[in-house]
């Protein structure tokens, strides 16, 4: 199971939010490429990194940060969402070197525009979808809509897009847990991967999502747990590489 570090930027900063809040933040680093690369130092894979500045007003604000640690870390993969709402914006994207773009609040508002990216764009389009209390929030998590979490993946994964990223919004950035039956659940309904965000905060929850990965939890997404350093990544990463390798079947012998 793949983690990976969440880069949230805000005003050109490195923050946390709590619950999706943006009065609610706090600065981690005032330089985001460097925050990039202490993760890629710890091993990180991929980099998710949400611009919250793009969420909020519906369109990129931090894009040059964004190239910036593409062109860094050429060989970690980056997952990038946040006010991505036109296939320009895309294209600019995925030609700065971003693997993988997330569609959040225009994927909920204009279905017919993730069937259109996914076609033109195959394996690179993930859908976000945030939920609090059961319903999909959108435009920065500053709207609830009454659209229902599974039904919209089902209808995503038909629309061919690579994998869903799952949020508990009241979970984010408290620290309290994953909310493993949730997106188990969600997992359960769907064959495209989805990778768990939200409530992060100890090798136990490692655990209790590892346990879901045959099942299609493909990843989690971290983050206040591992700037508070509550969790350490690269032993986090390990424990999960590890708990991976443990249900691999066995070579046959003879």
């Amino acid at each position: 199971m793949l983690l990976i570090p969440a880069i949230d930027i805000k005003d050109g900063r490195c923050v946390r939010l709590r619950q999706g809040r943006m009065e609610e933040e706090t600065v981690f680093s005032e330089d985001p490429v460097a925050m990039a690369g202490r993760w890629v130092e710890a091993g990180a894979r991929r980099l998710h990194i949400v611009d919250l500045d793009g969420a909020a007003r519906g369109r990129p604000m931090n894009l040059a940060l964004v190239h910036a640690i593409a062109q860094r870390y050429p060989e970690v993969q980056l997952q990038v969402g946040g006010g991505i709402r036109d296939e320009e914006v895309i294209e600019t994207y995925l030609d700065a070197g971003v693997h993988y773009v997330i569609i959040g609040t225009t994927a909920v508002n204009e279905p017919h525009f993730v069937a259109d990216v996914a076609l033109a764009y195959p394996g690179h389009v993930i859908v976000g979808l945030d939920a609090r209390d059961g319903k999909l929030a959108i435009d920065g998590w500053s709207k609830l809509s009454n659209h229902d979490v599974i039904d919209l993946a089902q209808h995503f994964e038909r629309d061919g897009v690579a994998a869903i990223v799952y949020t508990d919004i009241s979970r984010d950035g408290m620290m309290s847990g994953v909310n493993v039956e949730a997106t188990l659940a969600l997992a359960r309904s769907v064959t495209i991967p989805v990778i768990a965000s939200g409530g992060i905060a100890s090798l136990d929850d490692i655990r209790a999502l590892a346990a879901c990965e045959a099942e299609g939890v493909s990843g989690a997404i971290l983050g206040r747990a591992l700037y508070e350093g509550a969790l350490d990544y690269a032993e986090a990463q390990r424990l999960a590489d590890s708990l991976s390798a443990a249900k691999e079947p066995q070579d046959s012998v003879g």
